[in-house]
């Protein structure tokens, strides 16, 4: 069995990875009736003995001790580190995994990866190598972080790079929620637009979601709620089960919602931690769904989507789950991937579902949907025995579709405005190693990966040719 590791950077990818480890306890504990660490725990968390302090050595076999998370805890402010320590789940991490500051980046990109990189680059590798070693076979980062502030745009990519160069072998699968045109930080198309040079540089798979969009799916359940469509009351089986194996219930925070639904993405991306007759292995997702290397933005959608106060959500027709996950509604960014160009897609099956129910769905689907004439057949599917808490099954969808220009187009527009007019350049020129050159770069490489979707978009509609066969002289 495979082992991965979350590198949760700055106070979005702190808050998005307390809800990832909160759910990824639920998901163990609904399974794994017993208390036994077993192959499925292991791909999370590493399970110590602390009968003589917190250095105890792994146990690899039998009743579960104490639970660690294989996770890296990265912020310049340590107020939400400092919150998840005192909250039910600081048990579940360990306390030298942990790197913090008190004065934040100052929603400045080039403080985050310029100062704090050079300054804690020994300590982030160190602490990564650690957690390393304590894995068999080490298969993938996920990395959390933000686009619009200082630390996790900048610091984040910082982490990105240092990753590829001390582990170019392990994937890089990175979760960047992009901020909305309305954000309160007037610097976060600077800290965006930099950033996504690091990410189309550095990269396996970016899984691009959009404040907004969260917004927007979280509303949408909150009036299902309230006007009685739904069920509002939490299931038994909603409880946060702390290593110690005492259950506690969680007060639900303002953006606990939002966060939910971006944890359920990773949760389900990784699924081949359980038993499955046809399960994808993440090294898959990569082989096959990026055909390009810097064409590697994939568009998720969730269904059947819920928050805390929602798991009673009932389960959706098999039939109309799949037809959810190609929806607007249930894209994490403001797109609408039916009428755009795949290059390839991916369907993440949970639960009680037949691999003849995805071969319909899939034929069922196809002809309103675009390939590229040279990949008609770009699907990939897996399927997970294991349903995720409150359901029955559950879908997640991942494409390789141009879908995402406009949200780069839109991200390229207001960094333009803010560049014209030279506004608040002198915070990011006057860090050491910064320079004009910096934002040059950046737009420049973030307009190539504009026209290399607009070069997919022109073939739309063209007449699908099929590839000429090698001919074999007789």
């Amino acid at each position: 069995m495979t082992q991965s590791v979350v590198v949760q950077v700055g106070q979005c990818g702190n808050q998005v990875g307390c809800r990832f480890w909160d759910l990824a306890l639920r998901e163990h504990a609904a399974v794994n009736k017993k208390g036994i660490y077993d192959e499925a725990l292991s791909s999370f968390f590493r399970n110590v003995d602390t009968r003589s302090g917190d250095n105890g050595p792994d146990i690899y076999k039998g009743k579960i001790c104490s639970l660690k998370a294989r996770a890296l805890l990265i912020d310049m402010e340590e107020g939400v580190v400092n919150e998840i320590l005192q909250g039910p789940l600081r048990d579940v991490f360990d306390s030298k995994q942990l790197i913090t500051d008190v004065s934040g980046s100052g929603n400045n990109w080039a403080v985050g990866h310029k100062i704090y990189g050079r300054q804690y680059r020994e300590n982030i590798v160190e602490k990564l190598r650690k957690t390393a070693e304590h894995c068999d076979c080490l298969q993938c980062f996920f990395i959390i972080h933000s686009m619009g502030g200082g630390t996790g745009s900048g610091l984040g990519t910082f982490v990105l790079n240092l990753l590829e160069e001390e582990f170019p072998e392990v994937y890089r699968f990175v979760t960047s929620v992009y901020p909305s045109g309305e954000d309160d930080v007037i610097t976060s198309p600077y800290n965006s637009v930099l950033a996504m040079k690091e990410l189309n540089e550095h990269a396996d798979c970016v899984l691009p979601i959009e404040n907004e969009s969260l917004f927007e799916i979280v509303n949408k359940i909150h009036q299902m709620i309230n006007s009685g469509k739904l069920g509002s009351t939490v299931k038994q089986n909603s409880l946060v089960t702390s290593s110690a194996g005492s259950a506690k219930t969680l007060p639900e925070k303002p953006f606990d919602a939002m966060n939910n639904i971006v944890a359920m993405i990773i949760l389900n991306l990784s699924s081949a931690r359980f038993e499955g007759s046809l399960n994808m292995d993440l090294n898959e997702i990569s082989m096959n769904l990026v055909p390009f290397p810097r064409l590697h933005y994939l568009v998720s959608s969730l269904t059947p989507l819920y928050t805390l106060a929602d798991v009673n959500v009932p389960s959706r027709r098999l039939d109309q789950m799949f037809s959810d996950a190609f929806s607007r509604d249930h894209q994490l960014i403001q797109a609408d991937p039916k009428h755009s160009l795949y290059l390839a897609c991916a369907l993440l099956v949970r639960g009680n579902v037949q691999v003849s129910d995805l071969r319909r769905n899939i034929e069922r689907l196809k002809p309103s949907l675009h390939f590229v004439s040279w990949n008609q057949e770009g699907w990939k599917t897996g399927l997970c025995s294991v349903p995720p808490v409150g359901h029955s099954h559950s879908l997640l969808a991942l494409a390789n579709n141009t879908c995402v220009k406009p949200t780069f187009i839109e991200l390229k527009d207001r960094f333009m405005k803010l560049y014209k007019k030279k506004a608040h350049l002198h915070h990011y020129l006057q860090i050491d190693g910064m320079e004009q050159s910096c934002f040059s770069e950046a737009i420049s490489s973030l307009s190539d990966l504009i026209e290399e979707y607009n070069e997919l978009d022109a073939t739309k509609g063209g007449p699908r040719i099929d590839p000429s066969r090698l001919k074999i002289a007789v």
